[in-house]
Parts: C-alpha cells; sequence; structure tokens
C-alpha cells in the first residue's frame, strides 16, 4: 500500500471515530499514533513520543496559550465585559437597532482582551442577553448578534487561535497579529452594517432605547491632566519612531480616552492599549505581552474590587480547564502530524497541485470551501491542526507574486475568517450551541435566522480579502 494510500486510509479512520463521539484530540492521537507504528514500528512510536511530548509542551512560545486564556479569564471575571457593554449601551442604545449594535461593540473591545471566541460569547449572553430582552429586541437577532459577536474574540488580536496557526505553520505571532487588526475592525464595522440594513426593513427588531440604569462613572480629578500627558507622549513616540506607529497611535488614544470619554472604560482600555501597543510597539514579545496583560488584568480588577478571591478561583480553574483541552489537541494533532509526513502525503499533494497546471486562485479557493465544510462538522482548533500539514506546503509552492512569508500570513487571516464563519454559520455553528444553552427558550432555528446576516457580511470580508492581500498585509509592511 503506497503512503498516499495509507494517509487516506488514516484520515478515513479518524473521521470515523469522531462521528462515533470520541473526542477529537483522541481520535487523531489515535489513529496518528497506529500509523506511525504501523510505518516505523512500536518502538519508534515511544521513542517519538517519550521526546517529542516533552519538548512540545516546554516550548516558551506555547506559553502564550495558557496566558492569554488568563487574561481574557480574569477580565471576564473582574466585569470587564459587563462594563463594555454598559458604555456602548450608553453611545448606540439611543438608535435603531442600537443594542445590538452595543453588542458588537463590546465583544470588539473584549477581543483586544480576550483571544477566545467561546468566552467572549458564553461572556456577552450573560452580560448583554437580559438586557436585550428589557429593550424588546428580537429574540433571533439578539441571540444571532452575540454568537457573531463571539468571532471577534479570535478575529481582534490577541488571538488564541492565530497563536496556534502561528506555532504549526512556523510564523511570526506578532507579524500575524498586526495583519489580523485591520480584517477584524472590519468584521466589526461589517456586523454593524449587517444590522443596520437589518433593522432599517424591520425597525421593530430592534427599537431604539434609553439606558436609564447604567450611571456614568465618575471622572477622578487627575483624568485630565494625566490624559494630556499620556496622549502627547504617545503622539510624541510615534512622530519619533520610538514607540512604532501603532504603539504611539493606541497610546494616544488612550490618553484621548482619559480627556474625553467615558472614564469607565478606561481599564478595559489600559489593558488592550498596554498588550497590542506593546506588541506592535515591539517593547515587548507576544509571550510577554501575554504575560503583562495578565497581570495588568489582575490588578485592574483588584484595584477596581471587582475580583474576589472566589472570581480568582474560577479563572485559574477555567485557564487549566482550556488550556488542557488545546494542549491535548495540540498533541494529538502532533502525532497525527508527524504519521503523514512519514506517508509524505503533504509534499506528494503539494508536488501534484504544482504540476497541475490550476490558478493558484483556484486552489486557495479549494481549500476555503473545504474549511467551510468542515467547519460544519469539527471543532475549530482540531480542523486547523488536521488541515495545516497539508495545505501549508501547498500555500508555499504557489506562485501568488509575494514572498512566501508574506503568503503564509495572508492565508493565515482567511483561514480565521472562515473559521469565524465556521463558528457561527448552520447546519452546527459552535457559538450559536453555546447562546442556545444560555437562552433556553429561543428554538436555535431563531438564532440562526439572526446570525445568517452575519454570515453574509463575513462572506463579503472573505471575498475582499482574497481577492486584496494587501488589505491584510498593508499594517505589517508598514510596521515592518
Amino acid at each position: 500500500m503506497s503512503g498516499f494510500a495509507i494517509a487516506f486510509v488514516g484520515f478515513a479512520a479518524m473521521l470515523l471515530l469522531i462521528a462515533i463521539r470520541m473526542p477529537i484530540a483522541l481520535a487523531m492521537l489515535a489513529v496518528g499514533a497506529a500509523g506511525y507504528a504501523y510505518l516505523s514500528g512500536p518502538h519508534a512510536l515511544v521513542y517519538y513520543l517519550q521526546t517529542n511530548t516533552y519538548s512540545q509542551f516546554a516550548s516558551y512560545t506555547l506559553s502564550v496559550i495558557p496566558l492569554f486564556i488568563l487574561m481574557g479569564a480574569l477580565a471576564e471575571q473582574s466585569g470587564i465585559a459587563a462594563t463594555l457593554f454598559r458604555v456602548a449601551e450608553r453611545g448606540f442604545g439611543r438608535f435603531k437597532g442600537g443594542m445590538p449594535m452595543a453588542v458588537i461593540a463590546a465583544c470588539t473591545g473584549f477581543g483586544a482582551i480576550c483571544g477566545s471566541s467561546v468566552a467572549t460569547t458564553a461572556t456577552f449572553g450573560r452580560a448583554a442577553l437580559p438586557e436585550l430582552r428589557r429593550a424588546r429586541v428580537d429574540v433571533g437577532l439578539g441571540t444571532g448578534t452575540i454568537a457573531a459577536g463571539g468571532t471577534l474574540g479570535i478575529l481582534i488580536p490577541p488571538s488564541v487561535i492565530l497563536v496556534i496557526y502561528a506555532i504549526t505553520a512556523e510564523q511570526n505571532i506578532a507579524k500575524l497579529f498586526q495583519a489580523a487588526l485591520v480584517p477584524g475592525l472590519l468584521a466589526a464595522a461589517f456586523y454593524l452594517i449587517a444590522i443596520a440594513v437589518v433593522v432599517r426593513r424591520k425597525p421593530d427588531l430592534a427599537p431604539p432605547v434609553t439606558a436609564t440604569e447604567a450611571v456614568r462613572t465618575p471622572r477622578p480629578f487627575w483624568a485630565r491632566p494625566v490624559g494630556l500627558i499620556i496622549f502627547a507622549g504617545g503622539a510624541i513616540g510615534w512622530l519619533l519612531g520610538s514607540l512604532g506607529t501603532v504603539g504611539g497611535v493606541l497610546l494616544a488614544i488612550f490618553g484621548l480616552l482619559l480627556l474625553a470619554a467615558d472614564f469607565a472604560i478606561v481599564p478595559a482600555a489600559a489593558v488592550a492599549v498596554t498588550v497590542v501597543g506593546g506588541i506592535y510597539g515591539e517593547v515587548f514579545t507576544p509571550t510577554e505581552g501575554a504575560a503583562v496583560g495578565a497581570a495588568v488584568t489582575l490588578l485592574v480588577g483588584l484595584l477596581q474590587r471587582t475580583l474576589s478571591l472566589g472570581a480568582l478561583k474560577n479563572a485559574l480553574l477555567q485557564t487549566a480547564e482550556t488550556s488542557g483541552m488545546i494542549f491535548l489537541i495540540l498533541l494529538g494533532a502532533e502525532v497525527f502530524g508527524a504519521f503523514l509526513a512519514l506517508t509524505q502525503m503533504p509534499a506528494t499533494l503539494a508536488s501534484m497541485v504544482g504540476q497541475s497546471g490550476l490558478p493558484p486562485y483556484v486552489v486557495i479557493c479549494g481549500m476555503l470551501v473545504t474549511y467551510l465544510v468542515l467547519g460544519a462538522v469539527m471543532d475549530e482548533l482540531a480542523m486547523i491542526l488536521l488541515t495545516l500539514p497539508v495545505f501549508i506546503p501547498i500555500i508555499l509552492t504557489l506562485d501568488l507574486g509575494m514572498p512566501t512569508e508574506d503568503v503564509a500570513i495572508w492565508f493565515g487571516i482567511l483561514v480565521l475568517i472562515v473559521v469565524g464563519i465556521g463558528l457561527s454559520a448552520p447546519p452546527i455553528g459552535l457559538n450559536v450551541f453555546i447562546i442556545n444553552k444560555l437562552a433556553t427558550d429561543v428554538p436555535i432555528v431563531e438564532t440562526y435566522r439572526g446570525v445568517m446576516p452575519f454570515v453574509i457580511a463575513d462572506l463579503i470580508r472573505l471575498v475582499i480579502i482574497t481577492l486584496s492581500p494587501g488589505v491584510a498585509l498593508a499594517l505589517v509592511r508598514l510596521l515592518n
């Protein structure tokens, strides 16, 4: 039996195990280990597991994952998400569709702190759903907005999915974060436009309200002078190049928040500016940024007295559980990838595609369609780890008129967008199931109906980024 045939049998066996409800991580691990033992012998498998497991999980780069998860968990437990929604509600609530728009705005801000889509969806399901009901927002539109807004948790950097893509594809994490910023903000803008279009056609779906229950946070006496100093420092640092373009701009924005904006948003802005601005301004690496972000989020929660001992314990447990799940999937994907490497399937497939004469964009569109199909039946993390060992060698052989590093970064953003679509689109949509568990009285069909305008917006954005790689690469080229 050829290596290609063995790899095909391995894929079929893994999908069969998943179909009978074996956890995806264990399915990949079992099939990968069996295939590796078949091709190299059981002794080689034992030696591989003995050495590779330790070297993989002892990686310094991999520590960024639990740190970003901890930062998001601390932000949720300390009430930052609820504060962001109340601020956004004051800003958007008076307009038609204002309450759903407030959810999108708050998810955008929270996405700069929490790199998890599931956590963002669950957090705003608890924080925003009661307010949407109180404002008489249509249940389908309300739950659909939260499900779609949750995807901003991975679209706005820092993103755990992007970190895993960077590690698997051996790409620079900071550059991927830079590339994700513009498409992530574009997603938020498209979601706001989608809500505006929907409520323009049917105004009764989301009537305007007055946010009477949200009280503006008093501004401390030191806010204006300190804000002026920070704004001036950021502007000067940007002009002199000492803070980097985005680092200086973000610091200047934080200063403006202290000067003029609602003071309640400042703690969340401080965390986001510290992490994103520090990474973009090359003050620290993404791994250091994750550690600094977790420490700053903890400090904010303690200073605001919103992070109790019980909440801190919950955040640590949540981080441990999520990190354990991710690391188990990473182990399964690593073993399965080693099995595929032994079969020579990725190299053979890359050679076949290179000799086929197909236009590069046809190959890329085929990969994106594959992701859309897999997104209907698989977890996004497992889907990425399963396909990248096959797709990356093919992508790097395509002649797209760009350096291979740019191609890998651009493809990573496309994968991120498609994963976001899979999280909210029927027939599965993990975010839809999460919000459905929180809103048990809302039929899941209603949530699917409410999420469809956002899926259409995502597909439009996917076409734009596919046809115009410069949209994703502009910031990378500007800062490097």
